[in-house]
């Protein structure tokens, strides 16, 4: 008996493929337009097919570069530093989202200071021991010069301050800047959409990725809804079109001289020096630039966006094409969160990763995690780092560590912190920075040490990411060093 063809009759798909002869006109109109919608969506498959390989391809010569490290390292401030470097014209469409970070950033940063004063009467003990001190001293020296808690003199009362310094009462100050404090909540809401992240401590304030974009598009869509629909939109950098920041930027200005008295009343002063206050370390660089800042039609500088602070929630990835000795390679920058509670989203990137920067905060030898108090932040890094050195997905995969935050370290071994009150392990060592930032890069060399199976090599940088002249000629070298190791991976050296 003979086979069927692929084209007889007893073929049940010809079959269903097969024409009705009773087909009436009706039928036969939608027949046709039912195949040309399923040649239509074959087409696209076949396209998107296509599409994808050859993203695929040209992904193959691309360099996916992380940062990790723990949060307020510093991962956010270095990714803006490539963006001025590889893509500043983006950077310079974003200025105007910055600005109700940056009043946001002020706002929470007064809203702080009152309420430290507050839990205190608005007092400066003088028997608050400036721990900046020697701990290890076997007597302890009070503010008053005494080595006896009996003999310091009473508290510094707000009144007794202000009476001794000529100042405002900080009662009086609190009054004026009451309605401003109250719309932190608010700007918090607005730059978060109420988001909130589990295992981020204290709860603070995160974006989603591309949310510079998403700001730029409200203010298109409320300029069309005054203007009409089919109207073309100029965006005004000036101009603040988000009526809420508009009424903050108002705010700031008219008590912009009652923010500049309260930094530097000398309560404040001496609560910062006693460490009583913990400020973010951006505080004090918009509090100096307050009258900068709130004048009318502020446009943040480079230097304002690289100081103001925003946790970003997830993995923001930033495309640059950078330019080495004459080939075109994308950079596929990927910059993610640091909180305990997203670290988990990191695994993902591990897989095709060419290169890591390791972002690690020197200075912060006297500070805890706010996701657990008992945790030296230096001590979380060290620990993250370790991991990092020793996950498998990662043994190939380029290494560069940025011991950042040298700036602030110098200032605070200037100011008379003793490490050793704080990392036990430093001993007796001299407390000069030189000493300090050598002891703790010999202790991340160690932890590389040890899970080296490979013999990576460890490229090592002390680095302040907010200067953008010394930032971007270790970028330079950054990039030299990736784009070796990338070549030698793709067998072309």
């Amino acid at each position: 008996m003979r086979t069927p063809s692929l084209y007889s009759q007893d073929d049940p798909l010809s079959a269903a493929l097969a024409v009705d002869p009773n087909e009436t006109e009706a039928e036969r109109h939608i027949r046709l337009q039912r195949e040309a919608e399923a040649r239509r969506i074959s087409e696209r498959i076949d396209e998107d097919l296509r599409q994808e390989r050859e993203r695929l391809k040209r992904a193959k010569g691309d360099v996916k570069l992380l940062l990790l490290g723990q949060a307020e390292s510093g991962k956010s401030t270095l990714q803006k530093q490539f963006q001025i470097m590889y893509k500043p014209k983006s950077l310079d469409m974003e200025r105007a989202s910055w600005r109700a970070v940056i009043y946001f950033n002020i706002v929470h940063s007064v809203k702080h200071i009152l309420t430290t004063l507050a839990a205190r009467n608005d007092q400066l003990e003088d028997n608050d021991a400036i721990t900046g001190d020697d701990s290890s001293s076997s007597r302890r020296r009070y503010a008053n010069g005494s080595t006896s808690p009996h003999q310091s003199s009473p508290p510094q009362s707000l009144h007794s301050a202000n009476d001794a310094h000529g100042g405002i009462p900080i009662s009086h100050l609190r009054k004026r800047l009451n309605a401003l404090v109250n719309t932190d909540d608010v700007l918090a809401d607005r730059l978060s959409g109420g988001v909130t992240v589990a295992g981020s401590g204290k709860g603070g304030v995160y974006v989603r990725s591309g949310w510079q974009a998403k700001t730029i598009e409200n203010a298109i869509n409320r300029a069309r809804g005054k203007h009409g629909d089919n109207s073309k939109i100029v965006l005004d950098p000036h101009v603040e079109t988000d009526p809420m920041v508009q009424t903050v930027g108002k705010m700031l200005g008219d008590v912009h001289e009652e923010i500049q008295m309260l930094w530097s009343h000398p309560i404040v002063r001496g609560l910062i020096k006693r460490r009583k206050l913990k400020l973010d370390e951006w505080a004090e660089f918009f509090f100096r630039n307050i009258i900068r800042i709130v004048e009318t039609g502020y446009i943040p500088t480079i230097d304002d966006i690289l100081h103001a602070r925003i946790q970003t929630m997830g993995v923001a990835e930033h495309v640059f094409d950078v330019n080495i000795h004459g080939k075109a390679v994308a950079w596929h920058l990927f910059d993610v969160g640091g909180a305990r509670g997203q670290r988990h989203s990191w695994v993902p990137f591990f897989d095709d990763a060419n290169a890591i920067i390791f972002v690690a905060p020197v200075s912060a030898f006297d500070q805890y995690l706010e996701e657990d108090p008992r945790t030296n932040r230096i001590d979380d890094s060290l620990q993250l780092f370790t991991q990092i050195c020793s996950n498998t997905l990662l043994k190939n995969v380029h290494l560069v560590l940025f011991l950042n935050k040298t700036d602030l370290l110098r200032m605070k071994l200037e100011r008379g912190l003793i490490v050793r009150k704080y990392i036990t392990s430093f001993g007796d060592r001299s407390n000069d920075y030189e000493t300090v930032v050598q002891y703790f890069r010999a202790h991340f060399l160690q932890v590389h040490r040890r899970n080296n199976e490979n013999r990576r090599v460890l490229y090592t940088h002390f680095t302040n990411v907010t200067d953008t002249k010394a930032t971007q000629r270790i970028i330079g070298n950054v990039r030299d060093s990736i784009f070796r190791g990338y070549l030698q991976s793709a067998a072309l050296v």
